[in-house]
């Protein structure tokens, strides 16, 4: 007894979707999880980058010109101790990055930093360059620093 011909077509089918599945999932499915996984990557680096940048001018608006406080009673900061800060800060919290610029302002000082990530797969290109930048105010009373946060931007 000879099959019907929809049985027939429906046995060609099953085989046609195992080939389907076999070309779809490395060609299609393992790129996308690359992609997860280098973005995940690229977003836990780019929290740190931004939260070294905000701690370094945090940290870099503590120093006080003394001399000019004592002459004039200006609050402003002495800049060479505010870029031995910013290193300082930046190689401690976040060994890769690199500080750009760092601005002093009277009381206000800017930090702008980058990093190179280099991604783990690879799919669309090999390395990121992420930017973050930070500024934080002297301000006069018991609070001392206050700090005015800026997102990293890739």
């Amino acid at each position: 007894m000879a099959k019907p011909p929809a049985a027939a077509l429906s046995s060609n089918q099953a085989g046609q979707v195992l080939a389907f599945f076999a070309l779809v999932v490395p060609v299609v499915l393992l790129p996308v999880a690359a992609y997860a996984v280098d973005a995940t990557l690229v977003a836990g680096r780019e929290a740190g980058l931004q939260a070294a940048t905000t701690q370094a001018a945090e940290t870099a608006v503590q120093h006080l010109n003394v001399n000019a406080i004592r002459s004039s009673g200006a609050l402003t900061l002495d800049a060479t101790a505010v870029g031995q800060a910013v290193a300082q800060t930046m190689q401690e919290e976040e060994m890769g990055s690199r500080v750009d610029a760092y601005i002093v302002a009277g009381a206000e000082v800017t930090v702008v930093t980058s990093e190179v990530v280099t991604l783990p797969f690879s799919v669309f290109t090999g390395s990121v360059t992420l930017h973050a930048h930070a500024t934080a105010r002297l301000v006069a009373g018991y609070d001392g620093a206050r700090a005015s946060k800026q997102h990293a931007t890739p």
